[in-house]
């Protein structure tokens, strides 16, 4: 009798890597910024809210403050007013004034280039600091977000138990030198192709591909 082989975790890490690579081989960063400061800010306020809205919003804030000085000379409010459509925006416009100010007197109007620096700033968090760290400085992190740890899950690289042990698992999977566009890949694959509602795991070529002999829908555990 011939039994169908069944793959392991690290082939599957394989095929899932060389798809994206295919697809999507030079991923943009998705929010608009022209530096480390600005791209901080649109971070903190892609929390719960899509890149697509934060691009709409940065404009008319960068315009009025694009550096720790000048947004410390806003008030909260007028902060709050501006970034309302972001969501949050009670706690978001009291963390970027606050993180500003701090920036300004500990760290000399500069944005710190580690991970337990930049975690300490107000409503920054361990994947707002990894972002930055990736994106602005370069230095390999895995942030995790909603899409990496659904297709994460999706594509059996890791149980899901959490977003921590999501990171663990995918950087035990791939190598530091891949981190930084992998994380992107991931997060267009599973906004333009295997999106929450379009698939449930038998639908999308790749999800097929690496498991071809699944009949049953499969739902991700939430972070």
């Amino acid at each position: 009798m011939k039994f169908a082989h069944i793959m392991t975790k690290e082939e599957r890490a394989r095929i899932v890597y060389d798809e994206l690579q295919r697809l999507f081989p030079d991923p943009p960063i998705p929010l608009d910024h022209k530096d480390t400061y600005t791209l901080l800010i649109a971070v903190l306020l892609s929390a719960q809210c899509t890149d697509e809205r934060v691009n709409q919003v940065t404009p008319a804030l960068f315009k009025k403050a694009d550096n720790p000085e000048d947004m410390i000379k806003l008030s909260i409010d007028e902060i709050r007013e501006i970034i309302r459509p972001c969501g949050l925006s009670p706690a978001k416009s009291k963390n970027i004034w606050n993180l500003s100010k701090l920036l300004i007197d500990q760290h000399g109007g500069e944005v710190p280039d580690n991970l337990e620096s930049l975690e300490a700033l107000p409503g920054v968090g361990h994947k707002t600091a990894s972002v930055v760290m990736t994106q602005a400085f370069g230095v390999p992190a895995f942030p995790v977000d909603t899409h990496i740890h659904r297709l994460a899950q999706i594509w059996g690289l890791t149980n899901g138990k959490n977003v921590a042990q999501t990171e663990a698992d995918l950087k035990k999977l791939y190598p530091a030198e891949t981190w930084n566009h992998l994380h992107l890949q991931i997060i267009f694959y599973g906004r333009e192709v295997c999106s929450a509602r379009g698939c449930n795991r038998l639908r999308c070529e790749l999800c097929q591909k690496l498991y071809p002999d699944r009949k049953k829908p499969f739902t991700a555990k939430k972070p």
